[in-house]
């Protein structure tokens, strides 16, 4: 959008203001200096909205008279954040519309602070999905996000006496502006029943009968890119009963029974990810999946048809990317509805499938690969466990010709194995494309996880690491320091983030190294007062501010960072005279899953830590831990532009990239962290020196495993620091009221069950430490600290999601440019 004349400016400036005044009355019948917050918000947001319907409605109408090729991304996952502020920075009118709010009284912070966060997603792999979308628009490249509209999102989690406790998070509530709802586009999506055979023209056919109907009913979101004018559609399903209510049930007086029907279809789509421990979660998940990618199917193929398009050219006009193996069953459906439906041969259909599927792997872990017991899809969805079934017999037939009477081989390649079926391996056997999200993770797939499909059909494998959005994870989440990149770059970094570079050689220039010190520490002065204001604890700004912020999981080794900050207290307390009194402020956000136990246990550890370290009036004015309830986009975008360091720690060969690493690298956080995922990438551009590199490598890690025995317990016994550490989690210390709490997490570490401390805390914490001590040393020299972070910040631009989803257009999808 080119720059607006003076005048322009004013006259834009004066209809923003009178188009908010005239929402509040008309909507509200409120005025400026009456309306509640949420009044304000959404007369502001349903003004931006306008704005961007129009170029959404050019944009639909050109893809529809363009007719070509578009991306279908298939995620269970979209952490999208707060929408306002996002989109009025796409538009370009930042500037704009604070000031016409600040004329009208009207703080626009205050105002984006009324909008929930989407309640679409957990971790990394939906905000990837985010920040994927964010791109393609502003590529201009024709896409959509394919999921569901979850009610209620993951949970809200509320941190209480130490303990998570999962309350509901209905982020919908209050309405949601930014979306549309697309009822003509309702589609059926059938469960349970039965399948009938019969012949037709000769051929036998199959019929779906018996079934149970949920209606899968779309609502669009418009997914604007900066400064472009092609606007996205993310399209949501949410489930609904084909029958409001039984009258028969509900005259009889059963009112209970009249709605269970209603409650039962609707349940789909209510809450993302439901704990899957038991047999009801687990099928709750399986109709989840189906009931998202069944729509989607239905939705492309009818779209194709009106369009006037033979089905046999689907792979001319569509790509479907398949983000992690949840909406896996997505091939077989397509299979499904091609032969059922449409007519097609199982090689015609087959043919289409192989051509317009792609997929992205996120884990290494085998142990993580999603698997479905077949007694369980073939309940719920007969027709299509029979097409798995034939995938299964057809790629077993191929395996035998390729590697004989290999039965372990060919088992742990199948499709079908064991009573279950092997997600990924149906992605492996079914997609063009396979593809890892970091250089180290694609050679780890390649090498290990799925060697032999690698030996089968190399040409398959690709790698495509991962990015974040520059837009929103530092023009929108840290505006000062873009604005001082602006300044002396220029602006083609919002857009061409490898522009980035050209700040590397003002890391000598001590000028700007102090406007970078003074933008850092105005942000942690505003996440001080935040953390006063939601934790009620009191940080130093001027204080190291440690960062671990990302999904609670064993392999991220939040446990390791835990025994850290132990090390510290300890020595603080146990040998002042040889202990560092570097003040830090150590920040942990995450939420871990609901059944997942011993996760919930360490951050009850951590909270109990906090509470001693914060209290002790030996460590109070030097250490302070703080857990962040509740961490989300939003809270993440106040984090990142504070951090001074981020911590990176998974057990190497463990994480498949992260994204965290990138976004706080982005805001001149420093890395400390093993040579795992992206970091190792990392590592590579910014040099040794500006990194902090500890542990073990991946293929040590792997050959610990080979070997059966970690080692652990024995750095347990030979190592008194480490046993002190490690013996302070059940002698009273932390748990002065139940010693007992952290058995579970002692045992694990010094014991295990077969293999003591699996993730290698242990035998990764001296080199840990050592990698700490370097980092406070430079800590405490300002100027290289700050020519390190500098060159961080100017070597983040390969890190840009606009990188990552040309990479995947090159090399995988072959779209063209609207």
């Amino acid at each position: 959008m080119a720059k607006m004349k003076k005048t322009e400016y004013k006259l834009k400036k004066e209809q923003i203001k009178s188009t908010i005044s005239s929402k509040l009355r008309r909507y509200y019948g409120k005025t400026v200096e009456t309306a509640t917050p949420d009044q304000l918000y959404k007369a502001c947001a349903i003004t931006v909205r306008d704005e961007i319907m129009e170029e959404w409605a050019k944009s639909r109408e050109l893809l529809e008279n363009g007719h070509k090729k578009e991306l279908y991304y298939l995620s269970f996952e979209f952490l999208m954040g707060r929408a306002l502020g996002n989109n009025i920075m796409n538009i370009m009118q930042t500037d704009l519309y604070r000031e016409a709010l600040d004329e009208l009284g009207i703080d626009l912070s205050a105002i984006e602070d009324v909008e929930n966060d989407a309640g679409l997603g957990n971790g990394g792999l939906g905000r990837l999905a985010a920040c994927f979308l964010d791109s393609l628009s502003t590529l201009e490249l024709p896409a959509f996000g394919c999921g569901i509209r979850y009610e209620y999102g993951l949970f809200k989690q509320k941190i209480v006496d130490g303990y998570q406790i999962e309350m509901p998070d209905p982020w919908l509530e209050d309405g949601n502006v930014w979306e549309i709802e697309r009822p003509e586009d309702s589609v059926e999506v059938h469960y349970n029943g039965s399948v009938e055979e019969y012949f037709e023209d000769g051929r036998m056919k199959f019929r779906h009968v018996g079934y149970n109907t949920v209606i899968a009913e779309p609502y669009d979101m418009p997914i604007s890119g900066y400064d472009s004018k092609l606007v996205n559609t993310l399209r949501l399903w949410r489930a609904r009963s084909p029958q409001i209510i039984n009258m028969n049930e509900f005259n009889r007086g059963d009112y209970a029974m009249a709605v269970k029907d209603k409650e039962l279809a609707e349940v789909v789509s209510q809450i993302l990810y439901p704990e899957d421990n038991h047999y009801e979660g687990k099928m709750l998940r399986l109709k989840q999946q189906y009931f998202f990618v069944s729509a989607t199917i239905q939705w492309i193929l009818s779209k194709q048809k009106r369009r006037g398009h033979g089905l046999w050219e689907l792979p001319k006009y569509v790509q479907i990317h398949i983000n992690d193996t949840h909406p896996t069953i997505a091939i077989p459906e397509m299979m499904r509805i091609l032969m059922d439906d449409e007519g097609f041969g199982w090689d015609e259909a087959w043919d289409i499938v192989q051509k317009i599927f792609a997929y992205t792997n996120h884990t290494i872990m085998t142990e993580a690969l999603e698997k479905w017991p077949m007694s369980m899809v073939e309940g719920l969805l007969p027709r299509v466990s029979m097409i798995i079934k034939e995938i299964d017999r057809r790629q077993r037939e191929n395996l035998y010709n390729r590697f004989g009477n290999d039965i372990g081989k060919i088992e742990y390649m199948a499709v079908i194995s064991n009573g279950n079926v092997n997600m990924a391996n149906l992605c492996l056997t079914a997609c063009h494309s396979i593809n890892g999200v970091a250089a180290l993770h694609t050679d780890i797939l390649k090498n290990e996880t799925f060697r032999d499909y690698h030996i089968l059909s190399p040409e398959k494998f690709k790698n495509v690491t991962n990015g974040v959005t520059p837009r929103r994870w530092l023009l929108k989440a840290n505006p000062k320091l873009a604005g001082i990149i602006t300044e002396t770059i220029g602006d083609g970094w919002i857009k061409n983030a490898q522009n980035l570079e050209k700040l590397e050689k003002f890391a000598e220039d001590s000028a700007f190294r102090d406007k970078f010190a003074e933008i850092k520490q105005e942000n942690k002065v505003k996440l001080a007062e935040y953390i006063k204001e939601h934790n009620g604890i009191i940080v130093d700004p001027s204080s190291l501010f440690d960062v671990q912020i990302k999904r609670l999981h064993e392999y991220k080794r939040q446990l390791m960072k835990a025994m850290h900050i132990v090390y510290r207290y300890k020595m603080i307390t146990e040998n002042p005279s040889q202990a560092s009194m570097l003040p830090e402020t150590f920040i942990f956000g995450a939420k871990a899953a609901p059944g997942y136990h011993t996760a919930k246990l360490i951050i009850k550890l951590i909270n109990n830590i906090a509470n001693v370290v914060n209290n002790d009036p030996r460590t109070k004015d030097i250490l302070k831990v703080v857990f962040i309830e509740n961490y989300s986009v939003s809270i993440a975008e106040k984090i990142v532009a504070a951090a001074n360091l981020s911590e990176q720690i998974s057990t190497a060969s463990k994480e498949a990239s992260g994204t965290g690493n990138m976004k706080l690298m982005l805001n001149g956080a420093l890395t400390i962290g093993t040579l795992d995922g992206a970091n190792v990438e990392i590592a590579e551009r910014v040099g040794l020196d500006n990194i902090y590199i500890f542990g073990l490598t991946s293929q040590e890690v792997l050959n610990i495993y080979a070997s059966g025995h970690s080692g652990s317990a024995e750095v347990y016994s030979q190592n008194m620091v480490v046993k002190s550490i490690v013996d302070s989690f059940i002698d009273g210390t932390f748990t002065p009221d139940n010693q007992n709490l952290f058995q579970e997490i002692y045992h694990s570490l010094v014991f295990g069950h077969g293999f003591a401390d699996p993730y290698l805390l242990l035998r990764d914490f001296e080199s840990y430490l050592d990698a700490g001590h370097r980092m406070a040393k430079d800590f405490q020299t300002p100027d290289v600290w700050n020519k390190k972070a500098i060159i961080n910040v100017s070597k983040a631009g390969y890190f840009s999601s606009d990188r990552s989803i040309l990479d995947y257009n090159n090399t995988i999808w072959g779209l063209e440019k609207i």
